[in-house]
């Protein structure tokens, strides 16, 4: 990146003395650098976006598996009184047996079973149930609705985020490929310069030398 923004940004390139570059690499550096900046920045956004949301989503999962989860011990109580009967436990995606609440740290998980508990609870009040009231159903619904909303959110910018990624990554061997060309022809046209001078009058270019550990830079 920097390499093709050291060469399109050097008005050396344009003046008489660096016609030695042919214009039409220095056409193709301007573009691709001009693709390349805007999928890189693409990708910025959408990983600061996609950071944000991860903050905030946080909270909300821990409200929505705190209600949830308090819902099922709820529920499990009122089994073990008999006030429901373990049959009914089906409707809500539960063996009949059971009487954890399932494992609903992560957010896939309250997303897997909180639809399942809140149709299994309204089919059951349906057909002439005494609902649960503390926490209602309502409660839990409206707490995963808020959840499901900004984790539908976040997946989104997670799918731009990969998109923008893979946009770069499928850019790269190009900008890579024309980049060589340049520094080729940049460090053919002052080859005949000491070394030192010939570094320096390559880099104004943008060519990168990188140095051995026991080398002098």
């Amino acid at each position: 990146m920097k390499a093709l923004e050291a060469l399109a940004d050097n008005n050396e390139v344009y003046a008489v003395s660096g016609h030695f570059i042919d214009r039409k690499l220095i056409s193709e550096a301007q573009r691709l650098y001009a693709s390349f900046s805007d999928a890189s920045t693409q990708y910025q956004l959408s990983m600061r976006t996609q950071v944000r949301y991860s903050k905030r989503i946080a909270s909300l999962h821990h409200n929505a598996m705190t209600y949830l989860s308090h819902f099922l011990q709820v529920m499990f109580f009122a089994v073990e009184r008999g006030e429901i009967k373990e049959g009914e436990l089906g409707a809500y995606g539960l063996d009949s047996k059971q009487r954890v609440v399932p494992y609903l740290k992560t957010a896939d998980a309250v997303m897997e079973w909180a639809p399942k508990v809140i149709r299994g609870e309204k089919e059951r009040v349906r057909k002439g149930g005494k609902p649960i009231l503390s926490p209602s159903i309502g409660a839990v619904a409206t707490h995963f609705d808020v959840f499901k909303g900004m984790y539908d959110a976040q997946k989104q910018y997670q799918t731009r985020t990969q998109k923008a990624l893979e946009d770069i990554s499928k850019m790269r061997p190009e900008v890579d490929s024309l980049i060589l060309r340049i520094w080729d022809v940049i460090e053919g046209h002052y080859s005949e310069e000491p070394p030192e001078r010939r570094y320096d009058l390559c880099r104004k270019f943008g060519v990168v030398y990188y140095y051995r550990r026991n080398e002098k830079k």
